[in-house]
């Protein structure tokens, strides 16, 4: 197996060039404790109240039928601590040593993963109107509120494969099962966050049987500017709105939440090439 990517000075904000040269390579990074204890102690409650209050089953409602569900009562970075997330500043300046000055958010995953749920196949998650050349990056990162170990389902990810140009479902037959050269995550301190480049295959693994514990995990999506992402939320310029409304940039990032930077949402069934 090989070795997992950490930054050299875990938890700042700063990383090396090596760091950004391994990046690149590998396509993640792993932040331990990047996010400081009040804040996860802020989100954690935010995502108990996403997932009891139904308003994460709403917001998945309004995306797979707009129609009929039109806006969600409210978005995750309508939360105080969520919204602090989003552009919470160590984080904001890692992206920007990852992908330059200048990036878009571009959506927003919050959940609480019971013990017990089935895992999610190995798959990608880079957005695109056609198969081709990635001319500019896409990160996910993932946030870990209690970080991982081995009571909770892990994080593995297959190294280098960001640099295949694969439809996201091309290696989903594999299911959850493990793959020559992949990297397993499962010892992670709480707080730590891991940055995929968008295009990277990972899976989420159950954990081992046992009675497991609770895996909170805040998904928070990045763009680099230059071209016209697809959004995958019918009600993106809603989002994005509400992002300046909030000031969730405080000023330090103009393009952070600009609609410029975003082609027009399509179904995802009606469009040509996406994986």
């Amino acid at each position: 197996m090989a070795p997992q990517i950490t930054a050299s000075r875990p938890g700042s904000a700063l990383l090396s060039p090596a760091d950004i040269d391994r990046f690149a390579r590998l396509g993640y990074l792993v932040l331990p404790g990047l996010l400081p204890e009040d804040l996860v102690s802020r989100v954690r409650p935010e995502v108990d109240r996403w997932v009891d209050d139904g308003l994460r089953a709403r917001s998945v409602a309004s995306c797979t039928d707009p129609d009929v569900h039109g806006l969600p009562p409210l978005l995750e970075i309508e939360m105080a601590a969520h919204g602090e997330l989003v552009g919470h500043r160590p984080l904001l300046d890692v992206l920007a040593q990852l992908m330059g000055p200048e990036f878009v958010f571009h959506h927003l995953h919050s959940d609480r993963q019971e013990p017990g749920r089935p895992g999610k196949a190995w798959h990608h998650d880079y957005e695109q109107h056609s198969p081709g050349p990635r001319t500019h990056t896409m990160v996910h990162t993932l946030h870990y509120l209690d970080g991982l170990d081995e009571e909770t389902a892990s994080l593995a990810v297959l190294p280098g494969s960001h640099l295949e140009i694969r439809a996201k479902t091309a290696r989903a037959a594999l299911g959850t099962a493990p793959i020559p050269g992949e990297v397993v995550l499962a010892d992670l301190p709480p707080g730590s966050t891991v940055v995929l480049h968008s295009a990277l295959f990972h899976t989420r693994r159950p954990a081992p049987d046992g009675p497991g514990k609770t895996r909170y995990m805040v998904d928070a999506s990045y763009c680099q500017t230059g071209i016209a992402w697809p959004p995958v939320k019918p009600f993106w310029r809603h989002m994005l709105r509400r992002g300046r409304e909030l000031n969730l940039g405080h000023g330090s990032w103009p393009e952070l939440f600009a609609e410029r930077h975003f082609s027009e949402y399509v179904t995802p069934s009606r469009e040509p090439g996406r994986g």
